[in-house]
């Protein structure tokens, strides 16, 4: 009797455990689906109020062009790029940041976005060189930093009497303000998260943790 109660509950911990599984692999899939879709959807509709009536793609075209507000919309962006680049386009965007930064909630909003997507697609994580772990802010406490410079050199290396790494210490979550430290080779622990993780890591606030493999001391 003891035996079947438990094959009973071995079956109903399987069916649970693929259920769960099943959760986890369609559930982002999905939600990522759905909200793309909702977002080219809402991008052409948007899109399509700034077209004026007598140049929509409907007076030449008997039947709706699907993801035209979205080549539309990155068409744009590239024009603004181009645009940007050159000394009067800097100008507007220059005088357009001194405007925002003098509204006093809204200037703080628009610097941590735009620090953040500078974060992702400019060259500024490409700096980087390594993930590691450091005891920040005092012994016991362990911290992830980013390697900056792998050999310091130089007058701070022959001050301190030893190899040191340039260390930067991000904040969290905005990953583009944080502090630098110059700490000892042999008190810095290596991990084997990309950059990339390790800033996501960072943003959000642990929440999202990547996939790590076994971590190793390097010296």
């Amino acid at each position: 009797m003891a035996e079947e109660q438990d094959n009973n509950n071995g079956i109903v911990s399987k069916i649970k455990s693929y259920f769960l599984t099943g959760v986890i692999v369609a559930a982002p899939v999905t939600i990522t689906a759905y909200m793309s879709y909702h977002l080219v959807l809402w991008i052409n509709e948007v899109t399509s109020q700034l077209i004026p009536q007598q140049w929509k793609i409907g007076n030449f075209v008997p039947y709706a062009v699907p993801g035209l507000g979205l080549l539309l919309l990155l068409a744009a962006l590239f024009v603004i790029g181009m645009l940007t680049t050159g000394f009067v386009g800097r100008f507007f965007v220059n005088l357009g940041e001194r405007i925002i930064r003098k509204m006093p909630i809204i200037s703080s909003f628009y610097s941590l976005i735009k620090q953040i997507f500078e974060t992702f697609l400019s060259q500024k994580s490409r700096s980087f060189s390594e993930v590691v772990l450091v005891e920040y802010p005092r012994k016991g406490l362990w911290t992830i930093a980013f390697v900056s410079k792998s050999v310091t050199g130089g007058e701070i290396d022959e001050k301190t009497e030893q190899q040191n790494l340039s260390i930067y210490v991000p904040t969290t979550p905005n990953p583009t303000s944080g502090f630098l430290i110059f700490v000892p080779q042999k008190d810095v622990i290596k991990l084997d998260m990309s950059v990339e993780d390790g800033i996501k890591y960072v943003i959000s606030c642990g929440i999202v943790t990547p996939e790590m493999k076994n971590l190793t001391k390097r010296k």
